[in-house]
């Protein structure tokens, strides 16, 4: 068995891929492959209509909130939600703690003046900033929940009147959120929703139109909601493969059951890491991500020879990003807790071979 920890695209559950395969043959005794059917089909909206219910009744998404199924992954958005929210002139916040809200705030920069509210890019981006204040006058805060290279976690949202983008690519449906909390949330699939080539925009309706911008028609939320998604051909077959993977995700018990076995899987990792002497997490404990963990080694040059054995022990994609070095296991939503203990073993083993 291969232990998938791939930092994304992730892993899915098994019956979501053999659902999916067989779609690939025959979508829904069509005679037709899901690859070929047509997207105004009426087969083909019942997936996107199925989708976005599940959406909704998955985060509990309250009336006055659109849900979209947009094409361009989650760096399309750093663009997509300054143009559509920053008004010429305007000021938006945004929090730094990684590499992707880096990217995300050197976007807005393009529309508008940016105010980096925090950084913690001192410590490697190892932790969350906190006691920073937010401009009253920036017309919203932006912030990354998760930060899949340097594996810290926003759990709480910031406090603030204005209103709030977050990017949640990584930690989407893996814990419960408040969505009224935000007023628009965006996520690339590829990590707990389903496969690359769908990004997932909820979006408050009130907020929109208040710019003053002439958008591009693709580049616009209130064409996309009024298309139901379908402006231009959506990625059909993503979309349906999320529609099965949160299917899946309803079946288990929704977010809540989900949530706790992320906490169980997480906190097992991260204990042994403590209990470990050759491994040292690199991020904050309290900030600890629940979705990727990261950690090194005490003794660097043993990291290959870890690695070597890993291998041996069909533990796939645990070498950490160049920018922290060491190991990152990105335990998403579908791998199960057999996967950690076997990580687990792997270090208890390679622990035993140094006494």
């Amino acid at each position: 068995m291969k232990h998938n920890f791939g930092a994304g695209p992730c892993i899915l559950p098994k019956e979501v891929f053999q659902q999916a395969s067989e779609a690939v043959i025959d979508f829904n005794n069509t005679g037709l492959s899901i690859l070929e059917i047509s997207h105004r089909s009426k087969e083909f909206e019942a997936v996107i209509d199925e989708a976005t219910q599940l959406v909704r009744e998955l985060l509990a998404v309250p009336q006055g909130y659109s849900i979209l199924f947009l094409q361009g992954g989650a760096s399309l958005q750093f663009a997509m939600a300054p143009l559509n929210l920053l008004p010429e002139g305007g000021k938006a916040a945004y929090l730094d703690t990684g590499v992707w809200a880096t990217k995300a705030l050197k976007e807005a920069k393009k529309f508008g003046t940016v105010d980096v509210v925090a950084s913690s890019i001192d410590k490697n981006y190892s932790y969350i900033p906190k006691g920073y204040s937010i401009p009253s006058d920036a017309v919203y805060f932006h912030y990354t929940s998760n930060n899949t290279i340097y594996g810290t976690e926003v759990f709480e949202k910031p406090a603030t009147e204005l209103p709030v983008v977050v990017d949640m690519s990584s930690d989407i449906f893996s814990r419960e959120i408040n969505v009224a909390d935000y007023d628009l949330i965006y996520a690339g699939a590829q990590k707990n929703m389903g496969p690359a080539g769908v990004t997932l925009v909820i979006v408050k309706d009130d907020i929109l139109g208040k710019s003053g911008r002439v958008l591009p028609s693709m580049l616009d939320y209130k064409l996309h909601i009024d298309g139901g998604s379908m402006y231009n051909t959506p990625p059909v077959y993503s979309i349906f493969v999320s529609m099965l993977n949160l299917r899946w995700l309803k079946a288990k018990g929704g977010v809540p059951v989900l949530e706790q076995e992320n906490i169980i899987k997480a906190r097992a990792l991260y204990d042994e890491i403590d209990r470990n002497p050759l491994f040292k997490g690199t991020a904050a404990v309290e900030d600890r991500s629940r979705m990727n963990v990261t950690f090194v080694m005490d003794t660097p040059e043993l990291e290959a020879e870890f690695l070597a054995l890993a291998k041996e022990r069909n533990l796939i994609g645990i070498k950490g990003h160049r920018s922290v070095g060491g190991f990152r296991a990105s335990i998403y939503n579908a791998l199960p807790l057999s996967s950690i203990n076997a990580l687990i073993d792997a270090m208890k083993e390679f622990e035993d071979t140094r006494k």
